[in-house]
């Protein structure tokens, strides 16, 4: 079989396996790659959206925002080709020496280090964290701090220690968000959920 034909098959077997649901025909395809790229269907009933999420993501790729990620396997994972239609930009800066030297003098993890780093950028960026825990409370503290508004947030930080959590903290904050409750999540999940996004903004038919 093909790749495509590969795909699609995989997507018609996790449609199947599914079975009855209450996602909408946006929230669909985020769950069925989720799915796709974990082979998990604990992932169906952990996902939540607030209100505006793929509409806000939608529109922001779209314009050819920045994706801003927490570790560099997130940002392998992510369509560069897709990005590139949309004009957009990766950008991942944990392996950058000036973010371990930040690290080291503030104390903090990598990841905490890599988003405050960017703290410029997070105006109008999609952030796709699913490493650190760090590195979402770190965004959270941004937001509040000093201002910057994502236009999504895709926060799915995975482990045993303040992964969960981060993740309650980002659905208390008034923020554009998807994310996954409890402990599960990573940047398996970050990456899948952002090529999703960039699929359903290619579909001419979404408005």
């Amino acid at each position: 079989m093909r790749p495509d034909e590969i795909e699609y098959e995989s997507f018609r077997i996790i449609l199947r396996e599914l079975g009855d649901h209450s996602f909408s025909p946006q929230e669909l395809p985020i769950v069925q790659r989720v799915i796709h790229a974990t082979a998990d269907f604990e992932y169906a009933k952990l996902l939540a959206f607030s209100s505006s999420a793929i509409a806000d993501g939608i529109r922001a790729l779209r314009c050819g925002c920045k994706v801003l990620t927490d570790v560099k396997m997130t940002a392998v994972g992510i369509s560069q080709a897709y990005v590139r239609r949309f004009s957009g930009s990766i950008c991942c800066v944990i392996q950058e020496p000036e973010t371990m030297s930040l690290a080291q003098a503030e104390g903090i993890t990598r990841s905490a280090a890599a988003i405050r780093r960017m703290s410029a950028d997070l105006d109008g960026a999609v952030v796709a964290l699913g490493n650190a825990p760090t590195a979402l409370f770190e965004l959270l503290r941004l937001v509040k701090d000093e201002g910057p508004r994502p236009a999504l947030v895709v926060g799915v930080p995975v482990g045993f220690v303040n992964a969960a959590e981060s993740k309650k903290a980002l659905q208390q904050n008034n923020l554009s968000y998807i994310t996954v409750q409890g402990r599960k999540g990573g940047s398996t999940v970050a990456a899948a959920i952002v090529n999703a996004l960039l699929r359903l903004a290619a579909d001419q038919s979404y408005a």
